[in-house]
Parts: C-alpha cells; sequence; structure tokens
C-alpha cells in the first residue's frame, strides 16, 4: 500500500497484545474519535484474510456507515483492510492497516490510510462534514493510537 498518510507511536505492550486488540475490531470504538462501534458480517466473528465487518462512524452531527474487509494479516505484525461499498459492486474506496514493530519495552505501532476516492469526490464533506480529510484523519490516527496505548498498557 502507498500511504497517503502514516501515524506512529511507541507503545509499552507487547506486540501479542496490541494485535489482539487491534484485530477485534468491535474495539475500534474505544479509541477512534469518529469510529464509534463495528459489528462482524457474514457469519465472521474474528479477523481473518476476507472477514467483513461493518463500521459506524460519526463527525458532528453527520452519521454513515462503512462496510471493510480483511485484506492483510501476519500475526502479531500487520492488520491491514479495505473500506468498500456494497451498494456500489464493492467499489473499494480506501485502505487502512497497522504495522507493529517489536522494540524494547513494547512495540511500535504504526496507523497508514490511503484515499483511493475520485479526485472529484474528495472535495465533498456532504457524507461525513469533513473538508479537510487528510488532517481530519492525521488527528484521529493521533488520538487512536493514544487510546490503543492507554487500554493495551494498563
Amino acid at each position: 500500500m502507498e500511504p497517503e498518510l502514516s501515524v506512529s507511536r511507541s507503545i509499552a505492550a507487547s506486540p501479542e497484545a496490541v494485535y489482539a486488540a487491534l484485530t477485534d475490531v468491535t474495539r475500534m470504538g474505544e479509541w477512534s474519535p469518529e469510529n464509534h462501534t463495528n459489528e462482524w458480517k457474514d457469519g465472521f466473528s474474528q479477523a481473518e484474510m476476507g472477514a467483513r465487518w461493518v463500521g459506524h462512524n460519526r463527525n458532528g452531527d453527520k452519521e454513515w456507515s462503512t462496510e471493510a474487509r480483511v485484506s492483510q494479516l501476519v500475526p502479531n505484525e500487520r492488520f491491514y483492510f479495505e473500506c468498500i461499498a456494497p451498494d456500489f459492486n464493492d467499489f473499494h474506496f480506501a485502505n487502512w492497516g497497522f504495522d507493529i514493530e517489536a522494540s524494547d519495552g513494547g512495540c511500535t505501532v504504526t496507523e497508514h490510510w490511503q484515499d483511493l476516492r475520485p479526485e472529484a469526490s474528495k472535495a465533498s464533506s456532504a457524507i461525513s462534514g469533513v473538508t479537510d480529510r487528510v488532517e481530519h484523519n492525521r488527528l484521529g490516527m493521533e488520538a487512536t493510537l493514544a487510546g490503543l496505548a492507554q487500554s493495551v498498557e494498563g
């Protein structure tokens, strides 16, 4: 993936603990300022290649849902997923991912985001209310990693 944006944070927890937390997508709402709940779909109940879930998001008074599908999974090292629009023939509009690298005293987690929307739709804030998606995501990724660290370190 060629990320448009990457944010890293050192976390004083094992790669195993971080990976277990991240791949339980039902917990993402604990850390993310935008995503508030997720539920597995199509009979999936855990992260595995191709597993799908629905994510529910909010920004101010705007709320929307997206569907995601696991695209890369390397235990204790990598968790990547694609955001898709099932109503539009599974149109793949973004990639998200987490790399976990062991370090002294824990690990470094890097969150990645790649925007695959057509240029014409990037300027629209109709669904989310977000006018500067790159800056919005950077702040959200920093908050997500801070919340994740607080959750797994203590």
